[in-house]
Formats: C-alpha cells, structure tokens, sequence
C-alpha cells in the first residue's frame, strides 16, 4: 500500500507537487494565524465580560436584592441567592428569560462557594431554544452582619456576545483564508510555471541532443541563479561530449583511412609475390637466370612489406600514446653520425654539419659541441635517419646537404622578460659575471636541428600534406623507389611525443629545409 502511494506521488508532474505543496502550507499557516486569533479574542471578551461580573457581585455585597428587583443591574443579568435555609431568590427579567432562558446553575455548599474566591466559570443554559448555548456566572458567599447570616451570591450573564462576535470572526477567517489560499495557490502555480521554463527548455535541448544534434546548447542564466549554474555545468559537459564524439568520428574516419591506404600499400607486393609464385608453379622460369631475377624481385617486395609493416606498427605504438623514455640525447652527435651515414650513402654528396645561421643563434657562430636534450635516443635517432633517406632518395646525386644545428630562446615568462639559465641567475646574486662563452643554454630554450638539402623542393600544396600518410609529393615518388609514404608522418608523431615540433620551409637558393624544435 506504501509502496503504491509512492509510485501514485512520484507520477505527480512537480509543477502539481510544488503547488500543493505551497498551498498547504499556507494553508495551515493560516488556519494556525486563524485559530490564535480566535483564540486571543476570546479570551478578551471573557475577561471582559468576567471583570463587569466581579463589578456587579461585589456591588451586591452591601445589600441582598429582593426577587423582582435588581437595580443598577443591566436586564441580561440574572442574579440568585441562596439562603441558610434553602430559600432561594432570582433577579431576573422576563426578556431575559425567554430570549437566553436560565443558566443551568450548581448547587453549592457556604464553603465551597467560598473556596472558589469568585473565580468565573462557564455553564450551559437550561433551554434549548435560548439564543446563548453559555452562561458565565461569578459565585460570592456572603455573610451578613450583625446576625452572621451566611448566603450564596450567584451572578450570571449569558455569552451571546461573545459567541457570535467569535462565530462571525471565524467565518470572517475561513473565507478570507480560503481567499488568500485560493490567491496565494494560483500566483504560486504562476510563479512555478515560470521558473520551471528554463528546465522544459532543457528538456528540449536534451531532446534534440538524443535526435543527434550535438550544437545544440541550454539557454545562459545568470550565474548566479540555480538554472544559471546548472546551465553552465550542462554547457560545458555537452561541449567536451561533442568534442569527444568529433574526436571518436575523426578519429574512425583516419582509421578507416589508414586501413584503406594500408591494404592498398600491402596489395602492390603481395601481388607481386603472388604472381611470381604462379609463374613459378607453371614453369615460365626455364631457365636459372629467370629463378635468380625472380627471387630478387620477390626479395625486393617482401622487403618493401616488411618496411610497410614496420612502419605502420610503430605508427601505432606511438597513437597509443605511450610515455617515452626519458634520457639524455646529445643532438650534436646524432646530427654528425646522420652527416656520415648520408655521405656513406653518397660518397659524392658533400654534407656538413653547420651553425643554425651566420650568427649563430646562441652558439656564437659555431657548432655546439654538446646539445643534450631529454627524450627516447633510438626514436630520435630514427627521426633522423628517414630525414636523412629522403635527401638520399628524392635529391640528385651529388647535391649538397647541411644539417643545421643551434638553440633558440624559449617563450618569455607572464613579464614578457626572455628566459635566463639558472647559472646565470645564482652568478648574478653571487655577484658574479656569466662566461659568454658558456654553451649552457637559458633555462626554457629550444633546440632546433635543420635538414636542408639543395634538390627539388616542394611546392606549397605538397608542403602542406608532407605529413599525412601515405602521401608522396609525385608520381615519380613512387612505392617502387622504396618508401612507404609514411617517413615524415612517424617523423612528426616521434617529435610530437617528445614536445616538440617540426616544419618544412623552403632552403635558400632552393630546396627543402626540415625544422625540429625540441624543448631543452
């Protein structure tokens, strides 16, 4: 039965529930101001009404009335002694008797009207056709001198006024109660329904949002209000959804990519293993001249998969996200053995390891000797020597190329003041001077390493999309030259994962030149 009442309550739309709940309360405000007021009135009549009986009883005292008589009493009054030996006297009029009859009075001893002290009490009236359902009576015991005649004094005086003065406050209070009630729940279910406008607008932008429409956002309130804040919070929970959701599409959408280029790649030399493996099992390979250039060609594609492969695994290593080791990676020296490696690739290719520019850029115009940053020592070293094969490849033979080194000032902290090393620092509070010739680069610098070569460079377009994968600048670099297309893509991924960036610009008097900056 609980159970059914609360699931009957929760089905109640809470603009109802506010309502009902705020008429309620006043309600029983109300009725509680109405009842003390009642209450309060009351009391004062009585108290009134008790005040003229103590009048009239003590004026009473100098003398018993007579039965019939009753001077100086107003008409309502009714008076009865009650003598020693029973006689009993009233002081009444016949108006009184016929329109509030008689009050229903207690037969009481000398002493027990004595030990009441004239404290007024209610009693009923004797006639059910009397206008006052109450008479309030004030009881005296008298003693007469000089015979000590000892009489009880009643004085009564019916509560018509009383009643109906309190009867027609109650009524006033009921209706102007349920007035106000009435007029308090229709502002409330005004006031209700108005603040409850910015939550069926967010019920209408959920709505659109389960449609599929991600733009959608919650009316602004003001901050400081309740929907304000919530609308804030709704806000700003939709915006990183809808970039989650753009980043999983994105994402699937390079996925999809990726796997079509991929099988693409992988379709050249399968097919042509296949196809040597076919004209193998049919016999077109007579001769041993044919088996040998056969094997080689398979040799060559299977090579070329193997790279593909390679390459696409350690794109996917790197998509993950994994933390990379972190050592100690001396540029200067990767940067001469790459000078050798291309020269052992083209012994008539003059290759030098030069200043990042005329001036020097923080090396005073010479190579640095050391240019040690933190990062994954192979993953560098792989960075260099696909942008080292490129030049190999995509230049003539013979053309000249430069590996660049220096360091360049890091970003100026919130003063807009460069960055200084922290040697500089401690020798300027020592009171020292900094050595000019130092190579310790300032605190936040940026190594830079550059490939330049002096081939054919690359147009605008074809600078733009060098990083995407399995993009070839043209035709004549084709997956037979040997490359997968995806070289600078894992060059730009490996440099990514350690901070830094890279950048193609062309090289004074024309070709290519690759930027890498890394952070110090």
């Amino acid at each position: 039965m609980l159970e059914r009442t609360k699931e009957r309550l929760s089905g109640i739309p809470l603009r109802a529930r506010l309502v009902a709940i705020i008429s309620l309360l006043l309600a029983a405000g109300l009725g509680i101001a109405g009842i003390a007021t009642t209450t309060v009135v009351s009391n004062y009549l009585e108290r009134q009404v008790d005040q003229e009986l103590h009048t009239a009883a003590l004026g009473l005292t100098t003398g018993v009335p007579q039965q019939g008589s009753g001077p100086g009493l107003p008409s309502d009054y009714y008076v009865q002694v009650t003598y020693e030996d029973g006689t009993v006297r009233t002081n009444r009029t016949e108006a009184t008797l016929n329109q509030f009859g008689l009050p229903d009075l207690p037969d009481m001893t000398f002493e027990e009207a004595a030990a009441s002290k004239g404290q007024p009490f209610t009693v009923p009236a004797t006639s059910e056709s009397a206008q006052s359902e109450s008479w309030r009576v004030v009881t005296l015991a008298v003693t007469f001198q000089p015979g000590g005649e000892q009489v009880i004094v009643y004085v009564a005086r019916p509560l018509v006024g009383i009643d109906s003065t309190v009867s027609i406050l109650t009524s006033t209070l009921v209706l102007s109660g349920l007035g106000i009630v009435l007029l308090g729940g229709l502002t409330a279910w005004v006031l209700v329904e108005r603040s409850l406008r910015s939550l069926r607008s967010v019920e209408h932008t959920a709505a659109q949002i389960a449609a599929g429409d991600l733009t959608q956002r919650v009316p602004e309130a003001p901050p400081t209000t309740e929907m304000g804040s919530l609308a804030a919070s709704l806000n700003a929970m939709l915006t990183q959804i809808e970039r989650a959701f753009a980043a999983q599409e994105a994402s699937e959408v390079r996925m999809r990519q990726f796997v079509s280029d991929a099988s693409h790649e992988l379709r050249t030399p399968v097919a042509t293993i296949r196809g040597y493996g076919e004209l193998y099992r049919m016999g077109a390979l007579d001769t041993t001249d044919k088996v040998d250039d056969t094997m080689f060609r398979i040799e060559d594609a299977a090579r070329r998969m193997g790279t593909l492969v390679n390459d696409l695994l350690v794109l996917a290593r790197l998509d993950e996200g994994r933390p990379v080791a972190r050592e100690d990676v001396d540029l200067a020296a990767l940067a001469r053995d790459s000078a050798q490696d291309l020269h052992a690739l083209d012994p008539t290719r003059e290759v030098a390891v030069v200043p990042l520019s005329p001036e020097g850029d923080g090396a005073a115009g010479r190579v640095p000797d050391t240019l040690v940053v933190e990062g994954d020592s192979d993953r560098i070293r792989q960075v260099l020597t696909n942008l080292i094969g490129n030049v190999a490849r995509h230049t003539p033979a013979g053309t000249p190329a430069e590996i660049a080194l220096g360091v360049l000032p890091g970003p100026p902290d919130q003063n807009g003041t460069p960055q200084r090393s922290k040697d500089a620092d401690n020798a300027g509070q020592d009171g020292e001077g900094t050595d000019p010739s130092s190579d310790e680069p300032p605190s936040g610098s940026l190594a830079v390493l550059e490939v330049r070569d002096h081939g054919p460079g690359l147009t605008e377009e074809q600078g733009r999309r060098i990083f995407e994968r399995f993009y070839r600048a043209d035709s004549s670099r084709t997956r037979e030259s040997g490359g997968s297309g995806l070289g600078m893509a894992i060059v730009a991924a490996i440099v990514g994962t350690h901070g830094g960036h890279v950048e193609v610009a062309p090289t004074a008097g024309g070709g290519l030149t690759v930027r890498l900056t890394l952070p110090l």
